[in-house]
């Protein structure tokens, strides 16, 4: 998906910020009907362009023209599979400004130097962000899942440090905008009984009718849930294995592939709903909006909450090295607006979760608020941001409330110290 809307900069030596504290008589004789958004338009002078890539589950036309329409800026989008975004955001780091990728990515990434640290005195919606991002941890008893966690890889000690900090700095490497805990999907009308644990997968009945994710970093955290939940090992930490707790796994896959459980290995959003959606899968690995896309074809389709809990992913906004001056200004406007709540409510609309729920939640119906996030039976239809019926008066959401969902994921996607000796195995998986 390729975006392109027409953009623009702040004249040059005004920041946002001082635009803000000047009032909003001056504002308004600067910014026209900006001062009334809050995100005051002053890039007509200057058209500026930004070009973001990443995954398709943020990259949203929507997005681009609502980002026109709001500040006047451009944003040209590609969206790419993460393995593809973690490839071009280290090999083609000139042909892009804003890097929207997942956090597992970045810490491939970021200490390459490609990227630069964002000043958080400069993200306005910064006390907004959930907590999850900061320290890990969704309520202050909660305990941090493994894996890489976000706020792991969230922050560097300085301005030009590219080494993650132990803890909160003024200095992040991705502001958070989505977010996510993801389990498997069923069609209940095939697999004929309950689902309940990440071994259910594996059962025999299912033979030649499950899938899995083809990514690697995602795929084996998978892979873990279900090896943990069938006994057959106990890791020391699923997001970091040794050596042989990767030859364990990868050998369990191997095996079982070539005993024909598996029927494909997807890795876009798009392939998950034609599999299920024809029947061909039963049961597979799935993202919470390609269950609702199913059920929008009228075809009974489940996010099965599983006991040992969900394994998550969260993603977010960076910047590239090469940014300055205006660009950078209108970087640093564009992330504003993103955290801003109209982003967030088009996010929380289709099943993901926004970084600053706060805002969003303004953006947002309260019967929309009480489905999504409270987990409240829906009052009447929950459409979808295009408009779309997604759910009819009186369905709950799977799996419940954000806090149900997210307060129960066990795992984050993740990237190993033995990560490249990790990826030439599941590819040995996948070729066999």
């Amino acid at each position: 998906m390729t975006t392109e809307t027409k953009s623009a900069t702040p004249a040059k030596g005004i920041s946002r910020r001082s635009l803000l504290k000047t009032g909003a008589a001056a504002v308004g004789a600067i910014a026209g009907s900006g001062a009334i958004t809050g995100f005051p338009t002053i890039w007509a002078q200057n058209p500026i362009t930004l070009r973001q890539f990443g995954t398709g589950v943020s990259n949203i036309n929507a997005i681009a023209e609502k980002c026109k329409e709001d500040l006047g800026i451009t944003l040209e989008m590609t969206a790419t599979d993460s393995d593809a975004a973690a490839q071009r955001a280290v090999t083609q780091p000139d042909s892009y400004d804003i890097a929207d990728i997942e956090y597992w990515i970045a810490k491939k990434v970021f200490p390459t130097g490609v990227m630069q640290p964002m000043d958080v005195s400069k993200i306005k919606y910064y006390d907004k962000i959930v907590p999850l991002f900061i320290n890990g941890k969704l309520k202050p008893d909660s305990v941090v899942a493994q894996g890489t966690a976000p706020h792991t890889v969230g922050f560097v000690d300085a301005q030009d440090s590219k080494a993650f900090a132990k803890e909160p700095t003024q200095w992040m490497t991705l502001i958070p905008t989505i977010y996510n805990a993801d389990t498997l999907g069923i069609r209940p009308d095939l697999v004929g009984r309950e689902i309940s644990t990440w071994a259910d997968i594996m059962d025999p009945a299912f033979k030649g009718k499950t899938a899995i994710l083809n990514i690697p970093s995602i795929g084996i955290m998978d892979a873990a849930m279900i090896m943990e939940a069938m006994g057959n090992i106990k890791y020391a930490d699923k997001g970091n294995m040794t050596k042989d707790e990767i030859d364990r796994t990868i050998d369990f896959l191997i095996k079982a592939k070539q005993d024909g459980q598996f029927r494909a290995f997807w890795k876009s959003f798009d392939e998950s709903v034609n599999l299920m959606a024809s029947g061909e899968v039963v049961i597979q690995s799935m993202w919470s909006p390609a269950v609702a896309a199913v059920r929008s074809k009228g075809i009974a389709c489940k996010y099965q909450p599983l006991k040992e809990g969900y394994r998550a992913w969260g993603g977010g906004l960076g910047l590239a090295a090469h940014l300055q001056g205006a660009q950078l200004d209108a970087a640093y406007e564009y992330i504003n607006w993103y955290l801003s709540g109209w982003v967030g409510a088009y996010l929380n609309r289709q099943g993901y979760y926004s970084a600053a729920m706060e805002t969003a939640k303004a953006h947002m119906s309260e019967d929309e608020w009480g489905f999504w996030v409270e987990g409240k039976p829906a009052k009447g239809d929950i459409l979808s941001p295009e408009g779309k019926v997604m759910e009819k008066a009186g369905a709950v959401r799977d799996g419940g409330s954000f806090e149900e969902r997210m307060g129960k994921v066990a795992c984050w996607n993740s990237v190993m110290d033995e990560d490249r000796y990790m990826v030439r195995r599941w590819n040995e998986f996948i070729a066999a």
